[in-house]
């Protein structure tokens, strides 16, 4: 039987980015795809919660099916492990987004929330995104990457809990690979405010984009500025175990047991 293959995105069901993966991807399994019916950047692992969802096959094909959803990312992903597929997938894939998605930006981005929610089912799952926002953006120099990508976590399996983010530079020719960590940085002026003829002012969402690691070289913003490939394997679990070690110790309940105990003891004893 053939690897059963998941896939999602946040630019829309109709966006060149996915297409293109669908074409990537075909040659390793067979594909259920169901994506949003319209753009859903930044829509992270948000979920829909006061309206209903509907789904409408646009395509189906020996080895291929297709959806659009008016949900989220995830929903698209919760959608079909709970509802529209016969058997568990062998990969959860979301992409190929067209912007970035390294360092700060995802946690924002909806192409690794699919990877993300595909993570909590327990699947291995993987987000793709090319740093070009052009729709019409060229997505064939990253064919045998992503293939590559794809066939050595079908083959190898993921941790539980763990993703990869794959984001690849703007290059006719890429200087390679590198499997690397999430850079620190942030964004600055995000908002540029315009009045409104009637009164008021509105904000589009921009900013400038900053490293705070410029000097560090195992980042995946080091890598992208220099033609590499970033793969960077991400978490579900969050927890800062470092803060967790240098905390317990002092507000765990058993030390302010402890601490108590000790007052009671170093306080005199009362005569009558």
């Amino acid at each position: 039987m053939k690897p059963l293959i998941l896939l999602s995105n946040d630019d829309g069901v109709r966006a060149k980015g996915l297409n293109s993966l669908i074409e990537m991807l075909r040659p390793l399994g067979d594909l259920f795809v169901i994506a949003p019916d319209r753009g859903r950047s930044g829509a992270s692992c948000s979920i829909t919660t006061p309206l209903p969802i509907t789904i409408k096959r646009l395509r189906g094909e020996e080895g291929l099916t297709v959806y659009s959803c008016t949900g989220t990312p995830a929903d698209c992903v919760k959608l079909a492990l709970d509802q529209l597929l016969m058997r568990q997938p062998d990969l959860v894939v979301g992409g190929i987004n067209h912007g970035t998605n390294a360092s700060t930006n995802a946690h924002y981005s909806g192409t690794v929330g699919v990877a993300t929610e595909g993570a909590l089912h327990g699947l291995p799952a993987i987000a793709y995104s090319l740093l070009d926002y052009d729709e019409d953006a060229d997505f064939s120099p990253l064919t045998p990457y992503v293939r590559r990508i794809a066939d050595y976590v079908l083959r190898q399996g993921m941790p539980y809990g763990s993703i990869l983010n794959v984001n690849f530079p703007v290059a006719e020719h890429y200087a390679g690979m590198k499997v690397c960590r999430m850079g620190y940085s942030r964004w600055e002026n995000e908002y540029t405010p315009c009045e409104r003829p009637e009164g008021g002012r509105y904000f589009w969402l921009g900013g400038e984009f900053v490293d705070d690691e410029p000097d560090e070289t195992d980042t995946d913003v080091w890598a992208l500025d220099r033609d590499y490939v970033a793969i960077t394997p991400l978490k579900l679990d969050n927890t800062d175990y470092q803060l967790l070690h240098q905390m317990e110790n002092e507000l765990s309940e058993d030390s302010l047991s402890a601490d108590k105990a000790g007052e009671e003891q170093q306080e005199p004893s009362s005569t009558l």
